[in-house]
């Protein structure tokens, strides 16, 4: 844990590199998931990290699953916005 970590749940959650890592996406991939609106990282207190776990892990590996297999990620957001 680090010293200016103070989320309780530090242990369970990841920093954007690791969470880049452990979904095999670039870092750059997943900053643009975040600027499109498809994914949306947990805030620690102070509001400027942001940490991913197992569920938004998941969820980018299949947004990059779905856009690899040919759909836009225009699309994917949509159906995704539409049936929540």
């Amino acid at each position: 844990m680090r010293p200016d970590d103070d989320h309780p749940a530090d242990g369970d959650l990841m920093r954007i590199k690791e969470a880049a890592a452990a979904a095999g996406v670039s870092r750059q991939t997943i900053q643009y998931y975040i600027m499109l609106g498809l994914v949306e990282p947990i805030r620690g207190p102070n509001g400027r990290r942001r940490h991913f776990d197992d569920k938004l892990i998941r969820r980018i590996r299949l947004i990059h699953q779905l856009n690899v297999s040919g759909y836009a990620l225009r699309d994917i957001r949509d159906t995704y916005l539409h049936s929540r």
